[in-house]
């Protein structure tokens, strides 16, 4: 098939500035393909930024960049009105969230205030200043990262927030090989230098709708249900995933059995993604240790069990 083709050249090219990280680079297109956001989360200089700016470049999207601090105002995302003296009236500035990537650099160390504005556009697809309300590009994507919570300067990025993200996934050091690798590429010249686009943005869209045709069958709804449901009588959970959370898996399940060759999805599609795509949406109990990590043993508890259906 040739959109799965382009898909693996999409995924070959981002791994050229990405060393011995398949699986998330993997995982990020998947959302991608499903209209999905996603949040990187780790440690500083693991190749965060670098591979979100390596997506933009192979996917020919148009990119802004926003290192978050506390003094990124709104109106750095979505724009303002400025008076021009020579027409005698306000015109607006876009803001950095006009564009079709857009990548949110630290975003646990922005105001609340300057979260919600990223909120809107992440939900809705539009930004508002003054009252008038201004949609975002199509396609739209989202990848932010931040550093874990307690790193100096963050703060934990409230559940809302959070559940707009359709997956959270964390890079971690690369193994020895791969980190030789890393440094040998380096010293040959600049990682995103050899990395060329891909597809244009007509084939984004046309893979975006071979993903929406993938067959979901009613079973494959219902386990995603039962594991959605059964997280939120969990007893060491506060609150389960929401109805968002389901939806959202649903459309990354398309979207993997579409890079897998198939036009139907089936439960090991579901597995797959299930922690990334549902780990960050569970709240613990107030005071509870562990943080991510904790949630995400919780999300594989629940996925043992709770029992596949079986697809013939």
């Amino acid at each position: 098939m040739r959109e799965n083709q382009l898909a693996a050249q999409v995924v070959n090219e981002v791994k050229k500035a990405v060393v011995g990280k398949d699986e998330i680079v993997v995982k990020t297109l998947l959302s991608v393909l499903a209209r999905g956001h996603v949040l990187l989360e780790d440690i500083p200089g693991v190749g965060k930024t670098t591979m979100a700016i390596a997506f933009s470049k192979a996917l020919g999207l148009s990119y802004n960049r926003v290192q978050f601090t506390p003094d990124v105002m709104p109106s750095d995302l979505t724009g303002f009105s400025l008076y021009n003296k020579g027409t005698g009236q306000m015109e607006y500035q876009p803001g950095a969230l006009l564009c079709n990537l857009f990548l949110a650099d630290e975003l646990n160390r922005a105001t609340s205030r300057t979260q919600s504005a990223l909120l809107e556009a992440m939900e809705e697809g539009r930004v508002t200043v003054d009252g008038v309300s201004r949609p975002v590009p199509d396609p739209f994507l989202v990848i932010a990262t931040q550093n874990p919570a307690g790193a100096s300067g963050t703060q934990l990025l409230p559940d809302s927030q959070l559940d707009r993200f359709a997956l959270r996934l964390t890079m971690g050091y690369p193994d020895p090989a791969h980190e030789m690798e890393l440094l040998q590429r380096k010293m040959r010249g600049a990682l995103m230098d050899s990395v060329a686009q891909a597809v244009s943005r007509e084939q984004l869209t046309a893979l975006r709708g071979e993903v929406d045709r993938v067959f979901v069958d009613d079973a494959i709804l219902d386990y995603i249900l039962r594991l959605v449901r059964a997280t939120r009588s969990h007893p060491q959970l506060a609150q389960g995933a929401s109805p968002r959370a389901a939806i959202s898996l649903a459309g990354l399940c398309r979207a993997t059995a579409f890079l897998r060759g198939r036009d139907y999805v089936v439960p090991e599609d579901v597995e797959f993604l299930w922690v990334d795509a549902i780990a960050h949406r569970l709240v613990l109990p107030a005071g509870a240790a562990g943080g991510a990590q904790r949630a995400a043993d919780t999300a594989s508890e629940v996925l043992e069990s709770v029992r596949p259906p079986r697809i013939r």
